[in-house]
């Protein structure tokens, strides 16, 4: 609900898997506003580090305010330590602006995925700053449709590339039924060698 008590809807697919290899990020491109489609080309899936990216559900402004911030704080920590931050200490410095503005919260849940020296990793986080570290997860309007997907396909041993037609699946069945969601979609792989960020018409181009 909004101020005045008028209901607010938000849309949005994101999915991720952690891979034995990589992970694996899909989101859709649409961007609402109530029962208004206000962008079309909408990216959701934001580089924080070199091999470190997040992706976004809820209200546009909180999550770039959010994004820019966790940048600020990450450069800011790297310079300081001379040394890479690991993908959960990202997380949790997400975790801590999240919480922190809990009186006045951030609407916005996001997934903080990447690869450090332990190996894929991927972090859930709400908008008061629980953070959970998962295998496979889905956030938005669409997860419910987005999540029976990944419930039925995912296996621990998945490589990058069998996540891949897993993860378009996931957002295309959220695409199908979710008003939210749609416009097409993009994928994101991360892996030791390296980021590939791979639009839907690449994809099936």
């Amino acid at each position: 609900m909004s101020e005045v008590g008028i209901p607010v809807f938000k849309g949005t697919t994101t999915v991720g898997i952690r891979c034995v290899d990589g992970v694996v990020l899909a989101t859709d491109r649409r961007v609402t506003s109530g029962f208004y489609i206000a962008n079309k080309r909408g990216r959701k899936i934001l580089q924080i580090d070199d091999r470190v990216y997040a992706t976004i559900a809820g209200v546009v402004a909180d999550a770039q305010m959010l994004i820019e911030r966790i940048k600020a704080h990450v450069k800011y920590m790297k310079q300081t330590t001379k040394a890479p931050l690991s993908v959960k200490a990202i997380a949790s410095i997400m975790s801590n602006i999240l919480f922190s503005a809990r009186s006045y919260p951030l609407i916005v849940q996001a997934v903080v995925a990447g690869i450090d020296q332990t190996g894929p990793r991927m972090f859930n986080l709400d908008f008061f700053g629980t953070m959970t570290e998962e295998r496979y997860v889905a956030t938005g309007s669409g997860s419910p449709l987005a999540i029976a997907v990944l419930e039925t396909k995912y296996r621990d041993d998945l490589t990058v590339k069998e996540a891949m037609p897993i993860v378009v699946e996931a957002v295309k069945a959220a695409m199908r039924w979710d008003p939210g969601s749609g416009e097409g979609f993009d994928v994101t792989v991360i892996t030791k060698e390296g980021v590939e960020e791979i639009p839907q018409e690449k994809l099936e181009g």
